[in-house]
This record gives structure tokens, sequence and C-alpha cells, in this order.
């Protein structure tokens, strides 16, 4: 769902698409300047929008912890069967024994499945929510003590420097969630090159996908009953009020999630149940009643469609595997 437009405007998807440097808690005073004029001038665009990586404060990355196990958002459930049920043939494509890197790597628990099934020297989670990275880290490596595991944040889109003493060899960049879709293809495309650059000669990519399928199930994932999307959508607010010092009161702002068929993604925005006036050092905006922020997008490509762009990022032979369904892809790269 939500990426980050790592932002530019991405979504949730694992999401943590959000892969943006951000200080530890977010908070206004650590917030640099540039940082604070780019959320800015997204605010004031005449087309609103907040990149997606700012979903993921501490509240907001336990918020998508909750999103992950709903009955209607089936990406995390059907990728960890296909985890399971084809661990053993994953294992064959991408070696056992090597470095896994995980960007957006969350609460980590699909890197646990991954990190087993292969065996792996070394795991490295590098995320936009440090806290929470942390955590997550020093559990899977109690769950597997011959596991050196490392915590980086940083910036995938930007490049991101990997401690000196991870080995070279035998790398795979694991991009679970769906992440990919909270880009628009050419964003995708860089980041792609970026996760290449990461894997070296030899490694390679084994990412998730989430296919096209009936656009009641697609909505239904992104706008669940409970209303716990709502609430991770809102939390944004709460998470820009802290990093520019604005004045947004999100719960003067409703929920919207909807499939934009022509361009084949979901978004998602914020719409002003009223009249808003939002202020924040050095600048402001007034909100019309049913005026949007728009906080994500989660493109939903076809396989073919998905393996050129991997080819197109420099990316090798490619082997996949989906659900009886066809709802969700996992793809292994070579680099």
């Amino acid at each position: 769902m939500p990426t980050v437009q790592n932002h530019p405007t991405t979504s949730i998807d694992s999401g943590r698409a959000a892969l943006g440097a951000l200080p530890p808690g977010g908070a206004h005073a650590r917030a640099s300047p540039s940082e604070r004029a780019a959320i800015a001038a997204g605010l004031q665009d005449a087309a609103a929008s907040i990149s997606p990586k700012y979903f993921y404060d501490q509240r907001g990355s336990e918020l998508f912890e909750d999103i992950t196990g709903l009955p209607e958002y089936y990406p995390t459930r059907t990728e960890h069967a296909l985890l399971r049920q084809h661990g053993g043939d994953i294992a064959r494509a991408a070696g056992t024994g090597g470095v896994v890197i995980e960007p957006g790597a969350g609460s980590c628990e699909k890197a646990r499945l991954l990190c087993r099934r292969l065996r792996a020297s070394h795991f490295v989670g590098v995320d936009i929510s440090e806290d929470f990275l942390h955590g997550a880290v020093a559990r899977l490596r109690a769950a597997l003590p011959g596991l050196d595991a490392r915590a980086v944040g940083g910036d995938i889109t930007a490049g991101v420097q990997l401690p000196p003493d991870i080995p070279r060899e035998r790398r795979l960049v694991f991009y679970p969630g769906s992440s990919i879709g909270n880009f628009d293809p050419p964003q995708a495309l860089r980041l792609l090159r970026h996760m290449h650059a990461l894997a070296l000669d030899g490694g390679g990519l084994l990412i998730g996908i989430d296919l096209p399928k009936d656009v009641a199930v697609l909505e239904a994932a992104y706008d669940d009953a409970a209303g716990v999307t709502a609430e991770f959508n809102r939390n944004v607010l709460a998470h820009v009020n802290r990093l520019i010092g604005s004045d947004f009161d999100p719960r003067q702002w409703r929920h919207r999630a909807f499939f934009n068929a022509a361009a084949s993604r979901i978004e998602m925005h914020l719409e002003a149940m009223g009249p808003q006036r939002v202020r924040w050092p050095g600048g402001g905006r007034d909100f019309a009643a049913c005026e949007r922020i728009h906080t994500e997008n989660s493109y939903k490509y076809p396989l073919p469609a998905f393996t050129a762009l991997l080819r197109e990022a420099g990316f090798g032979e490619t082997r996949h595997w989906t659900d009886p369904r066809g709802w969700y892809a996992l793809v292994h790269a070579r680099a």
C-alpha cells in the first residue's frame, strides 16, 4: 500500500516503500530544512500531496503491521504462502549461504522465513523508521543466532551505503510486499537500478508484485471495514505536524482509496471534511471542503510488463512463482 514515493507519491504495500532516511522519532526539530521545504512544497502544489514515506513513523509502522493481518489485505499472507510453498525453488534460484539485503525491512517477518530457507550468513535491513527497524532486527537476530543481522537507516532511492564489512559476493536484494508499486514506472525503474547496483554482478533480486485483479478485491484491501487503513492514512498528518510544525487536525480528514483503471493503480487520498485552514512556520494553505491530499499510489503490474522493466534496469534471467488465483507473484531476477 503506502510506499514511499520514497516518496514522490508511493504506498503502504510492504510496505515500506518509504525508504527515505528520517531521523528516529521524526521530531520537528530533527527534520532538515530541505525536508521541511519539500513537504511544504508538496502541500502547496495545485494537487496537494504528501510522500508515502511519511506514513512510517513509529505509530504508522505499528498500524501497517496491523493492516497486514486484516482479512481484506491479501498481499502479506499470499506472499508468506509463496515463500513457504516455493522456498526450495527460490533457494535453488537465489543460492544459499549469502547476504540478504532488504530495503524497507519493516518487521523483518518475511526476511526471517527467507534467511532461514537460504541459510543466509548476513542480513542488512534498511528502513525509514529506524527505531522500529532496530527492534525488528534484534528479534531476527534472536530467532536466527547464526545470522549476522544489521539495521541501516537510509534512502534506497538515493543509494544505500552498506557497512563496509558486508561481503560483496552472493548478495540477494529482497523487496517484498509489492512496495515497488508505490512508485510510478520511471521512479520504479530508477529504484530497480539502485537494487541492481546493491546486488552487484552475480547477485540477484527477489521481489514481490501485486498483479491486476478484480477492482472490488483491490479496493477492499486499501479501505478495510475496521478502518485501520483509514487511521494509517490520517496518521501521516500527525507525523507531518511534528516534522514541519503544521497544525493539521487528522480528525477532519476522510480516507479515500480507489482504483484508477487508466493508470492501473490504487490511489489513496485524504479528503477535507469541511474547509480547513492549515498553517506551519513560514507558510500554510486553505483547503476547500472535499479537497484532497494525495498520499499514495500502488501500481498493479502484469508480469510481462514487470519483467520488461527488470530487463531495462539491467537484470537478466527471471523466474516467477504465483498463487493459484494469479493475484500475486514473487519474481527472482539475476543481476
